[in-house]
């Protein structure tokens, strides 16, 4: 078991995040091996952690703290993610995940929409096993309307040409940035904090959650295929336009349309045209510009944070730093 790389800065976090891993995989317990290796491979696949590591980091804010309970919420927090990724994965058609064959690619659609809602049982599971009261298990299940709300709105939004940049930021706000606000909040409530701080403590990373969701659109046109896991501009196919495009459909999108309007039989040289015209349009320093935005806030935030024994601020800034200037 491998935790990615830039965890080896945080030496403590990283001892959490592979007791937190180790969880995760004693609590799937599936009769289906075949299946039950797959989920395990996907949550072993490289996956970078950050929710549950902010959760881990927000619950050093509290009185109570109770290393077994941290953990355990943040495997539930993965566990809530990594479902709503092989729902993605289904509604995509998505052939590869952080580069391996996705569960829906090799078993199907049928025994992936299971898959995933196993992991919401096992993610609910943890959470009334150590939540110290309902506060929590509303929260996440508002969360998981909210994320729903996201994923709904992105897929009504599918190939339309004249999405504005405030549906794309209201869609990313409940299918990204929810899950990283959950994390923050649930982190902070459980450890003992008030409501009210948790509620400070979710603005934060909502902020976050947007940012990084940019980020991730970011990267399409900055990265390869090898350094995603998954072919360029695919979400482009599929009708999934993120922020540098519709800024760029916004300015013009003369040249753009005709790409577009082949849809799924979209070729790699329409692929890498896109890209070019997207970023000569401007749609990537936008993007990259309003990612530094939401970032400067949550780190603003950070900074008004109490100081504590563990350095909590100093490495949420950190993190959070890293995220806008990571390449994969």
């Amino acid at each position: 078991m491998k935790l990615h790389s830039m965890w080896q800065d945080y030496p403590d976090l990283a001892k959490q995040l592979t007791t937190t891993l180790h969880l995760m995989e004693d609590v799937v317990k599936l009769k289906n091996k075949k299946v039950e290796s797959a989920v395990l491979d996907m949550i072993h696949a490289g996956g970078k952690l950050l929710r549950p590591a902010y959760q881990l980091l927000f619950a050093q804010f509290g009185p109570d703290q109770d290393e077994k309970k941290a953990t355990a919420l943040a495997a539930s927090i993965e566990m809530l993610h990594t479902a709503t990724l092989i729902h993605d994965d289904i509604v995509d058609e998505s052939e590869l995940r952080r580069g391996l064959p996705t569960i829906r690619s090799t078993f199907g659609n049928d025994t992936a929409v299971y898959a995933g809602d196993y992991l919401f049982i096992c993610c609910f599971k943890l959470l009334s096993d150590y939540s110290t009261s309902l506060k929590s298990l509303q929260l996440n299940s508002r969360s998981m309307e909210k994320i729903l709300d996201g994923e709904l709105g992105q897929m009504d939004d599918r190939y339309k040409l004249d999405q504005t940049v405030d549906e794309y930021l209201e869609n990313i706000s409940g299918k990204t940035a929810e899950l990283f606000a959950l994390s923050c909040s649930v982190g902070a409530f459980e450890s003992g904090n008030s409501e009210r701080f948790a509620k400070k403590a979710g603005l934060i990373g909502q902020n976050i959650g947007i940012a990084f969701q940019i980020m991730d659109d970011l990267l399409d046109y900055q990265a390869d295929a090898a350094t995603l896991g998954k072919p360029v501009l695919e979400d482009v196919r599929q009708g999934v336009y993120s922020l540098p495009l519709i800024y760029a459909l916004n300015q013009d999108n003369s040249q753009l349309r005709p790409y577009l309007e082949k849809q799924k039989h979209m070729t790699a040289e329409d692929t890498l045209k896109v890209q070019q015209l997207v970023t000569e349009s401007g749609g990537v320093d936008y993007a990259k510009q309003l990612a530094t935005e939401y970032t400067e806030q949550a780190l603003k935030d950070i900074r008004k944070l109490p100081e504590n024994y563990f350095n909590t601020k100093e490495n949420l800034e950190r993190l959070t730093t890293q995220i806008l200037t990571r390449k994969s």
